[in-house]
Parts: C-alpha cells; structure tokens; sequence
C-alpha cells in the first residue's frame, strides 16, 4: 500500500540513546513465513527494498506515542520507532498489534519484555499484587504513594502495573491537586513527598504518562513539584524562571496555536530533562529514554510545520535582510535562525536537504553577509554557528554563491573575506570563534568535498577565485607581523616585537595553518602565490618569536614545502638562500633538546635521504657552522651524502671520456658499411669531431 496513511520513518536508538533514521517507507503487516508470525514490513519509498522486517511477538511491549509514534524494543538495548505521517496509519496498525496480543487498541501500551523466569520470581513472592494497588490521593498517604513509587524503580514489571494504575484513574491530576493545595500550606514535608513522587513518574519511562504530565494544564505543577528537592535547604525557582525570565519570544507572530504550543512544550520539557531533574546514576540511566524520544520527535513535528509555513519564513528573511530593521530585532532573528537550523539535525537526511536549500532560495547566505559584519558579539556568534550548518550541510552550495559576488560587490564585503575579517579580529582571548572559523575555511577550500561535485570544474574555478580575491585577507596579518617583526629585529627593538603579544601569535599561528593545509592540498596556486610575494621567507621571520609555538609553526610550513620534493621549491630556497634562519634557530637553541630542536633535526634528516640540490647547498653554505653538532649524526650524514654523490658524479664523468676514448674514427673501406648501418638504424654512433 502506498497511501500516505502507511507512510513511515524508521528510527532505532543508538548507543548514545539518539534516534538515528533508517529511512522512509510504507508499512504493512502480513504473515511472514519464515518467522512464523503477523510482522511488520516497511518497504523504501526510494527503491522498495526491506527496511523493517519484525515479528509482533505475544511478550514484546509496544508503545503508541503522540498519536504517530509506535515506540518497542526488538531485543536487549535495541528499541526501534515507527513515525507515521498521519494518525490513521498509526491507529491502523496500532489496532493490528494490539489483534495479534490480544490487547484493548484503547490503551496505549501493551507491556513490558520479561522473561518466563522473572514472571515465576514475582509470582513466588505474595506481596507483588498489591505494590500497585494505590492509596486513596489524600494527603495523609502522600508518604505512602512516594514510598510505593520509589520501590517499583527496580523492576520492569511492576514499573508497568503502576504506570498502569496511574493512567487508569486519572491519579496524576489528583498528585497534582495536592501540589497546590500544600502549597498553599506550605506543607514542606508533603512537598517532598511530591517531589519523589513525581520525579519517580517520570523515571517509569512512560509515553502516555509524558502525555498527560507535560499538557498544558499539567506541566508548570510538574515543574512546581521538581522545585522541591529535599536535599536542598531552599526551593528552585524554576516556574519563576519558565514564565518571567524565558520569555517566548515570536519574532514573526505564529498564528498556528497547535505549533506554539508544541513549542513551549518541547522548550519546558528540555528545560526539566537539562536542568531540573539530576544526572541519573547508572542505575537509572536507561529510565529516560522514552523523554528523549518525546522531545526529538518534538522538535521533529515542530522544524517539519515551520518550513510548510511559507509565509512565515518569508517574513523572517526578509526583516533579517532588510536595513531597516532594528538591531534588537535582527538580534531576535538570527538566534531564531540558528535554534531553527539546531532543531534541523532532528531531520531525516532528505528533509534535512530540503529545508537547506529552502533557506538557501530566501537568501540565508547574503543574510549571514550582514549580520557577520555586525558590532554585535552575540549576533556574530550566532551567524558564525548558522554558517557552520551551512558549510557542513553543503561546502559547494556556499562555493557557489561566493563565487558570484564578485559580479556585484567589492572584495571587503565578499562572504568569505567577512568570515576571514572575523576570524583576524576575535577578541576572544582563546580565540575560539577563530579557530571554529579556520575550520570552516579549511572545509571550502578542501579540493577533497569538491571532487564529488557534479561541475567538474569547480575545483579550478573556486581556487583561482579564493586566490584572487581572497588570500591577500588572510595573508595581511601575518605579512604585516613579519615585516614588523624584521624591523624590529634589525633596530634590536626585540622587546617590541609584534608578535610578543600571544593573543597575535596564535591568530597568525591559525593562518599559517592553513597555509599549511594550501602548500599539502592546492600545488599550482598556492605555489604561484609563495614565489610571487616570496613567502616562505618572510615567513621564516617568525624563526625569531619567542613563541616557540609560533617559531614551530613557520618551521612546519617550510617542511611541508620541502616534502613536496619539488624542484622549483628547490631552487626558490637555494636562491633565496632560506635555510639561514633555520640554522640560525638552531644554533642560538644550543644544546637544549626540545621540540624546536627536534623538528628542525627532523627537516634535516629528512632531506639527508634523497633531496641532492639541498643537500649541497646546506653543505657547501653552512656546513663550518654545523660541523661541531655531534650529539646527533645527522649534519656528518649530510657530509657523507654529498661526498658520496660527488664521487658518483666524477665516476659517471670518467666513464663518459672513457667511452668518449674508444670511439674510433672509421676507415674508408668502411663508409659505405657505416652508412647502410646509419639509414637502417634511427640512433647514430657517437662521432668525434675533428
């Protein structure tokens, strides 16, 4: 069957206890032959092949969730979710279940798994009837119901006949009647009682019971109830905090109340899960499970009503993009903008494709261009975090947008030169939104996500335009520190170095990071750019901070460019004659044995191996000054190198005239012979001449 009715998501939950997709389908429910029962199907809508395939066995609990959710588990720590896309569908199949285990539809819950030995362990013990017989709701028994509570925490089966009982006659609306009437008392030991109550409904893990708990009329008394832990001197505030502080805000006015209410609801739930309620102990780690699935399958229903709602997300875009707006305002959208890209992750890949590129068609990327050059810190952050979502949904999509600037704007305002500027100017003394932009930066500029890319020339063109328009932005800080940082060192104004402020050096140590990246992944353009503003020397300034993790990251780039075995990169440092700070760091480090000095022996040994040009050039240049370095070997190995290689050349040079030697001039009777030899035979003899 392929009506929408029927139409499914499968999900099963992760070791993380997060709902992973399986994908979209259609469920039916049939006889399977093989295992000997009434299963579930779900074929792909995609390609029809199996996606589901589950006995309903007679002894396996299933659970009916907000009307479209079947929530079960198939074995040990394997639970599996069916979401529908209508409630028919899922009261349709939902009926199926309960036929087969002979259980009222009515209900919204089958059982508990538990095996045959559990049920004869309870049956053995006389007293287990009657832990879910519950007192009258009455005051005077509210120690007694929190003390039946906490007592079924330990078992399945009796976790099951509570909840049961609890359901069954509206026993929750009359806790919470007494919530407030105690309150009004302020009746502090009845409180805590209510607190252990309602915190151990919660731990019972039940759907129908979250239900009813967190409606409208039910969740602020809930919320009431967690205020009074009895392990603190005074209540939390936290009803204080949900309905005066955490003000719901609607940037654009929702007019579907359905989707505001589910919005507030998923906001308190999240708030009692994440701060409320404590971090549960291993023994009751697994008892929230089913909240988790409540509030992700909220947040599901809730970005799936939004992105329909076209009208609304028009009007958001457009009051963000529009410089008539408020900054306050603006301020209020973009955090809507990221909340509503953070509740996306709750999507299904496709869905997730599809709301991107919803808010790619109304302009997120030229909005991110405003709001990114914003004074305001709060509203940069929050822009930063959207831009996240967009590189890591799609690189290629941003590739592509940026590329097309250049047709109608100038390079400061260009989206990747904004994101640079900000990286250059956080004022965060960790530079953590720096180095959270380097990463996003590294991403497009990654040849590797643009192979799979459908235009084949993508790669080409997006690097002759980040090194056109945009390289000179990220190159500026670190070419105005070296060029101070050599003056200074020429006037011995060493203690007024640039780079003596760390907040500096680790700015420029991220650029020259992905410099790094560039020199290892781009060859052509980023080998043009070196040799055209002579790079790596001014680089190999930094050679010279007293930031050693400054001074190691100029050393890397060098050795990066040295591991290409490129021979225009040679010759660039042999004529340049590069290797002089180097050596000079070396020397003036002594005999200390630390990372600087390992990574510079590290460059050494690695071009004593094979690279001949260097290895005669550091020789002929700089061997005097190394030669009395013996705690390693590595200086006479390079010595040993280049004697070796130069006898080889003298050898092959003697061979060369010894041949030369044996060729003997031809005798006439000869010639002609000769001559037939040379038409037939394309090389000639090698010939003297006289």
């Amino acid at each position: 069957m392929s009506d929408t009715r029927r139409r499914v998501k499968v999900y099963t939950l992760n070791e993380d206890r997060q709902w992973d997709d399986r994908g979209t389908g259609h469920v039916s429910s049939s006889f399977v032959e093989r295992l000997k029962g009434i299963s579930l199907l779900v074929r792909a809508e995609s390609d029809g092949s199996l996606l589901l395939e589950s006995k309903i066995s007679p002894n396996t609990a299933y659970q009916k969730q907000q009307d479209t959710l079947i929530v079960w588990s198939e074995a040990d720590n394997y639970d599996l979710a069916l979401s529908f896309q209508e409630k028919a569908g899922c009261d349709e199949i939902w009926e199926k279940i309960c036929q087969v285990q002979g259980k009222d539809p009515a209900l919204d819950i089958t059982q508990d798994p538990i095996d045959e030995s559990e049920e004869e362990r309870f049956e053995e013990i006389p007293e287990t009837s009657h832990l879910v017989e519950l007192p009258p709701c009455e005051l005077s028994r509210l120690e007694e119901i929190a003390d039946l509570v906490t007592s079924v925490l330990s078992s399945p089966i009796r976790r099951e006949k509570l909840a049961l009982a609890l359901m069954s006659e509206g026993y929750i609306k009359k806790l919470l009647g007494l919530f407030r009437v105690c309150e009004d008392l302020d009746n502090r030991e009845g409180l805590h009682h209510l607190y252990e109550i309602v915190r151990g409904v919660l731990f019972l893990n039940k759907a129908a019971l979250f239900e009813v708990m967190f409606s409208d009329d039910c969740i602020m008394d809930v919320v009431g109830c967690l205020e009074y832990d009895p392990a603190l001197v005074q209540p939390k505030r936290h009803r204080e905090f949900l309905t005066k502080t955490a003000k719901f805000k609607e940037v654009i006015p929702i007019t579907d109340s359905e989707l505001r209410q589910k919005i507030h609801q998923t906001y308190r739930v999240q708030y009692i899960q994440d701060i409320i309620l404590p971090t549960p102990s291993v023994f009751e780690e697994n008892f929230l499970s089913t909240l988790t699935s409540f509030i992700f399958f909220n947040k599901v229903e809730i970005v799936s009503m939004l992105q329909e709602d076209e009208k609304f997300l028009t009007e958001v875009f457009a009051q963000l993009t529009d410089e008539a707006t408020e900054d306050s305002k603006r301020r209020e959208l973009v955090n809507f903008v990221k909340e509503f890209c953070a509740f996306s992750q709750t999507l299904q890949p496709q869905n997730r494709d599809a709301f991107f590129k919803t808010l790619a068609n109304l302009g997120i990327l030229p909005a991110l261009e405003i709001v990114m050059g914003m004074d305001d810190l709060q509203v940069r952050a929050a822009a930063t975090d959207i831009f996240s979502y967009l590189v890591e949904f799609s690189p290629s999509m941003v590739r592509e947008f940026v590329m097309q600037e250049p047709q109608q704007t100038d390079d400061d305002v260009l989206l990747i030169n904004v994101v640079i500027k900000q990286m250059i100017c956080d004022s965060d003394p960790e530079l953590g939104g720096a180095v959270q932009l380097m990463g996003l930066l590294r991403t497009l500029i990654d040849p590797e996500n643009m192979l799979a890319s459908t235009n084949k020339t993508e790669k080409t063109e997006f690097l002759s335009f980040f090194y056109k328009y945009c390289m000179h932005v990220l190159t500026a800080p670190l070419l105005m520190s070296c060029l101070i940082q050599y003056n200074n060192s020429l006037s011995n104004l060493g203690n007024a170095l640039f780079v003596d402020n760390f907040q500096t050096a680790q700015l420029l140590a991220l650029i020259l990071e992905l410099l790094t990246f560039c020199v290892e992944h781009h060859t052509y353009h980023i080998k043009t750019y070196i040799m055209n503003k002579d790079l790596l020397r001014r680089v190999l300034v930094l050679m010279n901070s007293k930031h050693t993790f400054l001074a190691l990251c100029a050393l890397r780039f060098m050795r990066r460019i040295i591991g290409l075995k490129d021979e225009y990169y040679n010759r660039y440092i042999i004529k340049g004659n590069l290797f002089e700070p180097v050596i000079n760091a070396l020397l003036d480090n002594g005999t200390r044995y630390n990372l600087l000095n390992s990574a510079i022996i590290e460059l050494f040994e690695f071009i004593k191996e094979d690279i001949k040009s260097l290895i005669a050039h550091i020789v002929d240049n700089f061997y005097k000054a190394l030669e009395s370095i013996e705690y390693v070997q590595t200086f006479k190995g390079l010595k040993g190198r280049y004697e070796q290689e130069k006898d080889r050349q003298s050898q092959r040079l003697n061979r060369s005239t010894a041949l030369v030697g044996l060729v003997d001039y031809p005798d006439d009777e000869d010639e002609e012979e000769d001559e037939e030899e040379e038409e037939q035979s394309p090389r000639k003899r090698p010939r003297l001449s006289s």
